[in-house]
């Protein structure tokens, strides 16, 4: 691994930061993009009041992550970044827009989301994500985002084929929202931030301590799906 924000592997050419955080966790990411939950979802076998309880604790999330890209703002030092920033915040809030209307459809209404507890592993996963920002940089900040705002895209491209020949499929809009191309622009944004974030040269000390972030990102995304699991009775 080069000590720039590149890797060099075989012949396949540089590698993006991102995609050397995700070689270097790779049981962890496919612990994640490849959860039960995951995968059910795709099948079209998920329980419906898996997926219901998902939804309840996955608006707490996208107001936690709001509240993270606000902090990018705080911590952006250049206009660059402070644009990056205002847009991603713009996304997030506009995506909980869409998923209120989501959850009304599925018989949530809006007073029971914001009434509902958060549960562990949100406030795991989320707090973890605005501390890595308060006490690091931008860098930690977006490498602890990174399973949120680039894995979900990724997901979602890998359930598409499910939709096929299943005009019925009960998650159709989720996994069309996150294979489309707004969610998918945005990840790509994402990934190209984390090189110009990077660009200046990363230290192999300094390239292990955001593996860490990115293992405990990625380590606690998989447990926010199975938290949805556990609500079976």
């Amino acid at each position: 691994v080069s000590r720039g924000c590149r890797a060099v592997v075989g012949h396949a050419g540089p590698m993006t930061l991102f995609e050397t955080l995700k070689d270097r966790c790779r049981p962890e990411w496919e612990a994640y993009t490849r959860h039960a939950f995951v995968e059910q979802l795709g099948a079209a076998t998920l329980p419906l009041e898996v997926f219901r309880d998902y939804l309840v604790q996955d608006f707490h999330f996208l107001v936690q992550f709001a509240r993270a890209n606000a902090l990018a703002t705080f911590k952006s030092r250049t206009l660059a970044d402070l644009h990056a920033a205002h847009a991603a915040t713009g996304a997030i809030l506009a995506e909980t827009e869409l998923h209120l209307r989501l959850t009304e459809r599925w018989g949530i209404p809006r007073a029971e989301l914001e009434a509902a507890p958060e549960k562990q592993a949100t406030v795991a996963y989320t707090r973890y994500v605005l501390d890595s920002g308060m006490v690091g940089d931008l860098l930690d900040l977006h490498v602890a985002l990174a399973p949120c705002t680039i894995g979900y895209a990724e997901i979602g491209a890998a359930l598409l084929p499910a939709l096929r020949g299943n005009p019925e499929h009960p998650y159709r809009e989720w996994i069309e929202e996150y294979s489309g191309e707004g969610f998918t622009a945005a990840a790509r944004a994402s990934e190209a931030q984390l090189d110009a974030l990077a660009a200046g040269g990363l230290t192999d000390r300094r390239l292990d301590e955001l593996t860490e972030v990115f293992r405990t990102a990625s380590r606690l995304e998989a447990d926010f799906w199975q938290q949805a699991l556990d609500a079976l009775p």
